[in-house]
């Protein structure tokens, strides 16, 4: 059954979380692969990834028919990047590098056309009228602006970034990892207790199933690009004859 960003949204307002994929790597053929695993959202990445923006359309029409919610991480938070896969098709954005609340506005005015925004109006493709906003909180100035950021109006929820968090915090390395995951585990806690849906970038089923249980609700399970590589890198050792040990 299709899901659509009304259904994430309310299933985020009664506190469910959705389980979602990352999607690096170009082409229709990767997000409809991807939407027919029964993931509730893909998002196509244009900050780091592969896809080119002309393939939008084809790409968030494939991920659409399968069944899930396409979003897009957005290659920047200024205003044309913000709005520009809206008109492509995108049911939404996720948007890297908000400094702050201030910021955070900025952003959801630019998904918003008016009076609540300052959205045009060019829309190319199936995209939304009143399109999922979630900002990413990936730099120290957020998080010591998150409890502002989190009262920003018309904003759908916030997604902690722990790559880019951990260089902004200086807790990079295998010997800051509890910290950091207790600074990760906090915004999602915080998050909560404000009402507002907390997204966090998981990289494998398991941890993924600690962040919801922690309350996290917009749960990303894997990546396209790392996933294909583990399962390939693990059937070539079987092939082999030197498989990786059984990490359970």
């Amino acid at each position: 059954m299709a899901v659509s960003e009304d259904d994430l949204r309310r299933r985020w307002s009664d506190g469910q979380p959705c389980h979602g994929l990352w999607s690096t790597l170009p082409g229709a053929v990767t997000g409809e692969v991807l939407a027919r695993t029964g993931a509730d959202y893909v998002v196509v990445d244009l900050q780091h990834g592969a896809v080119a923006e002309a393939e939008l359309p084809g790409v968030m029409a494939a991920i659409t028919a399968a069944g899930s919610v396409p979003l897009v991480r957005t290659r920047s938070p200024a205003f044309p990047d913000v709005g520009r896969p809206l008109d492509l098709g995108a049911r939404g954005v996720i948007v890297p590098n908000v400094r702050d609340a201030d910021h955070a506005r900025e952003v959801v005015a630019a998904s918003r056309y008016a009076p609540a925004g300052g959205r045009s109006i060019g829309r190319l493709s199936g995209g939304a009228d009143q399109p999922l906003v979630i900002v990413m909180v990936e730099a120290a100035t957020a998080l010591d602006d998150l409890d502002a950021v989190l009262a920003v109006e018309g904003l759908d929820g916030v997604y902690v970034g722990p790559g880019d968090l951990s260089l902004s915090l200086g807790l990079t390395g295998e010997e800051h990892r509890e910290e950091l995951r207790g600074v990760l585990s906090s915004i999602v806690a915080r998050a909560g207790a404000a009402g507002v849906p907390v997204g966090v970038h998981a990289y494998g089923g398991e941890e993924a199933a600690g962040y919801a249980a922690e309350g996290a609700t917009i749960v990303t399970v894997a990546v396209d690009a790392s996933s294909l590589r583990e399962v390939v890198t693990r059937h070539l050792g079987v092939a082999r004859g030197h498989p990786e040990p059984d990490p359970g």
